[in-house]
């Protein structure tokens, strides 16, 4: 790459006549700053914003870390999170958890937003301090330079999970997500505590482990379908992995919901495609809010260190309005 040097030897000058013509500095002659200027466009000069930032210490450029390509809903938080941000004119950078962290460090990016499951909290709490605040949106984090914007997903589940009760199903089966992340283990603990206040037993050998993916879903359906009696109702943590099961019962000629009912959790556009009941989750709203608490504490103001986005439920047709 052709740097100031360059330049300077190529016009005959100093290099810091070269950094005072790009700087927009009134100290150079103006024959000497058209030669530079004229250079500087013929031989490809790009600055070095790196260098730029070290010195001057100003960064502002936004990094948002995930890898989960197949989640749709990714697009509605990045959204969010970009509308806030060219508002507040700043650049915004997404990469995979694999590189993050080489960017995450304020000569690079002045903060980061992350949404993936595959990050270590140990990396997180590493990269996070007092000049480069971290904003996550899958956990919550115990560190004063750490935010979390989460979903209730707790009360969301235990709302939908009792709603179904009323309508007068008994018997229960359970896909869960990536069983280390908050959201799984939240949505699962309002499932089965809404079960036990109502006096449900709910027999483990129907909890199935899932990844969130719709193959997960169809395999897991799959399975149930074998069984001398199907439950009730399969509530599944989200809704490519309830899509999954509705396609599996589909092939094995069981009804939904007249044989079974099906829910999700997220409300993506397949969900209302299909009529599939569910929770909706905001979140464009939660990349939107991240990013402003991201800014805010970049200037140094004081916000609360969780904030809980409430979801609301969906009701559709893939649940009865009474179980006969």
């Amino acid at each position: 790459m052709v740097g100031i040097k360059d330049i300077a030897k190529a016009a005959g000058v100093s290099a810091s006549t070269v950094s005072n013509v790009l700087n927009g500095k009134k100290n150079v002659g103006e024959k000497t700053r058209e030669k530079i200027l004229a250079l500087v466009k013929e031989m490809n000069y790009v600055p070095n914003e790196a260098g730029k930032i070290l010195k001057t210490n100003e960064n502002k450029t936004i990094l948002f870390v995930f890898s989960d390509f197949d989640r749709n809903f990714y697009l509605n938080v990045l959204k969010g999170v970009n509308d806030y941000l060219k508002d507040k004119e700043y650049d915004f950078l997404i990469c995979t958890q694999r590189s993050c962290e080489k960017y995450m460090r304020n000569n690079m990016s002045s903060g980061c937003i992350i949404l993936d499951a595959a990050m270590d909290d140990s990396l997180i709490y590493r990269c996070a301090n007092e000049h480069y605040p971290i904003v996550v949106l899958d956990r919550i984090l115990d560190s004063p330079y750490i935010k979390s914007v989460v979903v209730d997903n707790y009360c969301a589940m235990c709302d939908m999970v009792q709603d179904i009760i009323d309508r007068g199903y008994r018997k229960f089966a359970f896909i869960g997500g990536i069983e280390k992340t908050t959201d799984a283990m939240e949505r699962y603990q309002g499932f089965y505590d809404t079960l036990q206040k109502n006096s449900i037993h709910f027999p483990q050998k129907n909890y199935f482990v899932g990844d969130y993916r719709e193959k997960s879903g169809y395999t897991a359906a799959k399975i149930l379908a074998l069984t001398e009696v199907l439950p009730d109702a399969l509530i599944c943590a989200n809704d490519r992995m309830a899509i999954g099961a509705i396609k599996a019962f589909r092939e094995e000629n069981i009804r939904v919901p007249e044989d079974i009912a099906v829910t999700g959790f997220d409300d993506n556009e397949r969900a209302g495609e299909i009529g599939l009941t569910t929770v909706a989750v905001p979140d464009y709203e939660r990349g939107y809010l991240a990013a402003l608490y991201l800014i805010e504490a970049l200037k140094g103001k004081e916000t609360a260190n969780i904030f809980r986005i409430s979801a609301k439920i969906k009701n559709r047709k893939t649940v009865l309005v009474k179980k006969k």
